[in-house]
């Protein structure tokens, strides 16, 4: 069993499935979470279900690198250091083409997806080193391995974040300081939902239906299948892991996507 005592860790996107999943997780392996969102009344929601005592709340902007850093400053300032950083904040964006995406979004998309972990990476490292050893976990996606129509900004920020960890994970190796990409598949979560809604408004399980038929185990995650990923790689018992690209798809990659034999 994976021990987080005396571990302290922030978890951004806290109000989402995977990121309240995932603060859940590490406070119910004994550690100390500071849970980030930009909506703090879902931020309210997401803390009043989770049954531990050691769990509190910040609302920031991850776009904003004064906010992030007020966050992380926090954290140290409830907890008494920082051992871990899960930035798992994200945004999916609209079903645009390549070439008709439109600039403020794509953007905007970056921001949330890309610059947001690094400026949360940034932050944290003068407190991981002061520690003298840490984990920073990205949430990137199976599209950052991979394309998917009408979503360029998105699969162009998971692919980024992939760069970006495994640069730092280089970097960062001698100081005992990891950096890995969880990748999730399908997960049933809001940003799903909303994504299925868009798609078609009259029937979007219809849509939930077709997506859960692409994976050869033939389902959506949930959302704690993510966070069990999440909390082993902020936890000592992935001391080994670093630079990697853990996916969570259910087979959805391995998949080469043509008819099953069923």
């Amino acid at each position: 069993m994976i021990d987080m005592k005396d571990k302290v860790s922030i978890v951004t996107g806290a109000s989402g499935g995977i990121g309240s999943a995932t603060a859940n997780a590490l406070a119910e392996a004994g550690g100390a979470v500071l849970m980030v969102d930009l909506d703090r009344d879902a931020l309210d929601v997401a803390r009043s279900k989770i049954p531990h005592a050691r769990v509190e709340t910040f609302a920031a902007d991850v776009t904003d690198k004064d906010q992030v850093e007020a966050y992380t400053t926090k954290a140290v300032e409830l907890f008494g250091g920082l051992d871990a950083v899960i930035l798992n904040a994200g945004l999916f964006g609209s079903g645009y083409s390549v070439g008709d995406y439109p600039e403020e979004l794509f953007d905007k998309v970056l921001a949330v997806n890309l610059k947001g972990p690094w400026y949360g990476l940034r932050a944290a490292l003068p407190h991981l080193r002061r520690r003298g050893r840490g984990s920073i976990v990205i949430t990137s996606s199976t599209q950052g391995l991979s394309g998917y129509y009408g979503s360029s900004p998105y699969t162009t920020s998971k692919h980024g974040v992939v760069g970006m960890a495994r640069n730092a994970a280089v970097e960062l190796a001698t100081e005992a300081i990891r950096v890995n990409t969880v990748h999730p598949g399908m997960t049933d979560t809001s940003m799903m939902g909303g994504l299925h809604q868009e798609a078609n408004p009259d029937d979007p399980q219809s849509v939930m239906d077709a997506f859960a038929a692409a994976p050869p185990i033939k389902r959506y995650a949930q959302p704690d299948e993510i966070a069990q990923v999440m909390l082993f790689l902020a936890s000592d018992a992935s001391s080994y892991c670093t630079g990697s690209t853990f996916v969570v798809d259910g087979g959805l990659l391995a998949y080469h996507g043509g008819p099953s034999p069923e």
